[in-house]
């Protein structure tokens, strides 16, 4: 079942005027919640939309028709004060009219909001994507998840800098190690084009774009978490994929001392700079290659060194 949108009202009485002069009005419409991956923003626009309009919101009377005992219980909802219970978002959703399928759209939006953990996270997002509302509203979205989630998407770019690169699903997957279908790599063309991470020429040849991929703050660290996790798996894959002489797999076990921390990543920091710089002199790459830096504590800091009088 889709999410009901609001017949639309007639402007007052001057806007008419403009409209039937040839000037060209647009009267505002409800949010619709589909259209957010932060349920705080959803009720916060919504609330918004409905007060300036005097259909007779306010907190008060929000949480009377809620059956809420507080009568501020939305408003620390908006401010981040209060969560959304499962519970709390069943009735929020029946008290803002929401139909059915608006409304289990709704209460995974507010168990997104609640997961503490990138597995319940991942779970609750998995539900939102699969809305048909979402899957209308949300289509940079879903190319954003795409891109951080399969290892292949962001190789294939690069790949498009070879010399021979043919625009050639078959072509494209037989060139990936390990190869994948070529329904795969159509799909992964189809979602760099659409991040402008790809063009084509009028001769038909993929170019890399100038977008940057960036997703929205409600799904950066989620999406970002997945693809790390993706790329940590193709390089345990790779110790047994890769012969030793194709690949570099080393790692360092070590005790620093307080401060020392921030000076190995600023290190690293530089080293990635550097190989930045190296990829952007390259005249004609021929192969597509993975370096994970991987930089994280196997213990919990000491207190420090004592103090000498």
């Amino acid at each position: 079942m889709d999410a009901c949108l609001p017949l639309p009202t007639l402007p007052p009485a001057g806007n008419l005027e403009r409209m039937q002069s040839g000037t060209p009005t647009r009267t505002p419409k409800e949010p619709v919640v589909y259209d957010y991956l932060d349920v705080r923003g959803y009720l916060g626009d919504l609330y918004r939309f409905r007060k300036a309009r005097g259909r007779g919101w306010s907190f008060r009377a929000f949480s009377r028709k809620a059956g809420l005992a507080s009568p501020n219980h939305l408003k620390r909802v908006i401010d981040g004060e209060r969560e959304l219970t499962a519970e709390m978002a069943a009735r929020y959703a029946q008290a803002l009219g929401l139909d059915a399928a608006a409304s289990t759209y709704f209460c995974d939006l507010a168990a997104f909001a609640r997961a503490t953990t990138a597995a319940d996270r991942n779970a609750a997002y998995q539900r939102l994507s699969t809305s048909r509302g979402y899957r209308r509203a949300q289509r940079i979205e879903i190319a954003h998840a795409a891109y951080h989630g399969h290892w292949w998407i962001p190789a294939i770019r690069e790949l498009a800098l070879r010399p021979d690169f043919r625009n050639e699903p078959a072509w494209i997957a037989a060139q990936l190690l390990p190869p994948i279908r070529p329904a795969e790599a159509a799909e992964a063309m189809e979602v760099l084009i659409s991040l402008d991470m790809l063009a084509v020429d009028a001769d038909g040849r993929p170019r890399q774009g100038n977008a940057v991929v960036t997703t929205g703050p409600e799904t950066r660290g989620l999406h970002i978490g997945n693809y790390h996790r993706t790329m940590m798996q193709r390089a345990a894959a790779a110790i047994d994929l890769v012969p030793a002489r194709d690949r570099d797999i080393s790692s360092l076990t070590f005790c620093v001392g307080p401060g020392r921390l921030a000076q190995i990543k600023e290190r690293i920091r530089e080293f990635r700079k550097e190989l930045i710089a190296l990829a952007a002199d390259e005249p004609a790459g021929d192969q597509v290659i993975q370096l994970n830096f991987q930089l994280f504590p196997l213990s919990v800091p000491g207190p420090g060194p004592k103090e000498t009088s």
